[in-house]
């Protein structure tokens, strides 16, 4: 068992790694665990974004994670010193957002789990939230990552959850990455909650392994599946995202997941690497 890494591994050839490569057009990033660790930007992030930009390869942020809203991760990366546009941000809030404007037209009223901030994303698109109270029955619920999460909020969503009304669930994720000495508990792990209480799980969940953020993006830029590569710290989100799109999946060990655990997967990422910019070093070279 390999147990260190210094740049990157691959089941492909090198043959067949260099064609992959060489064909992205566009670099679909995952956030936390990829690009920074809570509020710490990587030192390498920088450099990765410059090369892409360098080299003519367009890039986007896509997050699982749906605490804050477009303006505040705008915002956020900005303060840490990468410029970024609205359009390049993309999270699972806003495909929740736009899953059920297409999916649900008639739903108003929404029972939400989430974030002031989130809620008020909510609000901006036309939804109504409806209040702690078992006569003010919503059209749906939606369960988020909710880092303001009240108890006894928690127990009406099962509530909702258990009298059969349309469920949500923004993401899957169990944990979120951080810095700190903390497990921060996500979305998937709440869902679980719920699942043990009410024997119910969401008829949906819209994130990441999800492909439909990743086609959002293929549809907007014009792009192929081959030409775009999905790269994250997450094996059953991010790079499940990329073979249920039919993109290019890359792992980076910045954040979540193990060397081990990557060596263990079956099917292993078509490439794992040990961090952005080992992978941003591939795409050039594979252009040499």
């Amino acid at each position: 068992m390999q147990t260190t890494i210094e740049t990157y591994i691959s089941p492909m050839s090198e043959s067949e790694l260099n064609t992959a490569c060489r064909k992205i057009k566009h670099v679909a990033l995952d956030m936390d665990g990829t690009i920074y660790l809570g509020s710490k930007l990587f030192p390498f992030t920088k450099r990765f974004l410059q090369s892409l930009t360098n080299a003519g390869i367009k890039y986007s942020f896509l997050t699982n994670n749906p605490t804050k809203s477009i303006k505040d991760y705008v915002e956020k990366l900005r303060n840490m010193g990468i410029e970024a546009t609205a359009e390049e941000v993309y999270t699972t809030a806003v495909a929740t957002i736009d899953y059920i404007k297409q999916n649900h037209p008639k739903a108003k009223r929404l029972y939400v789990l989430g974030t002031p901030s989130m809620i008020e994303e909510f609000k901006t698109a036309g939804f109504e939230m409806t209040a702690d109270d078992p006569s003010d029955k919503p059209d749906l619920l939606v369960v988020a990552f909710d880092t303001t999460l009240e108890y006894k909020r928690f127990c009406r969503a099962a509530w909702w959850a258990s009298q059969g009304i349309g469920y949500i669930a923004t993401n899957p994720d169990r944990v979120c990455p951080t810095d700190q000495e903390v497990i921060l508990i996500d979305c998937g792990s709440m869902c679980e909650c719920i699942y043990h209480a009410t024997g119910r799980r969401p008829d949906i969940v819209i994130g990441k392994p999800n492909p439909d953020m990743l086609r959002c993006i293929m549809t907007k830029y014009g792009l192929a599946e081959d030409e775009v590569a999905m790269c994250g710290d997450r094996i059953y989100t991010d790079v499940a995202t990329a073979r249920n799109a039919g993109a290019l999946g890359v792992l980076v060990l910045s954040g979540e997941t193990t060397l081990e655990t990557a060596m263990n997967s079956d099917p292993q990422p078509p490439i794992t690497a040990l961090n952005v910019e080992e992978f941003g070093k591939l795409l050039i070279s594979s252009r040499s």
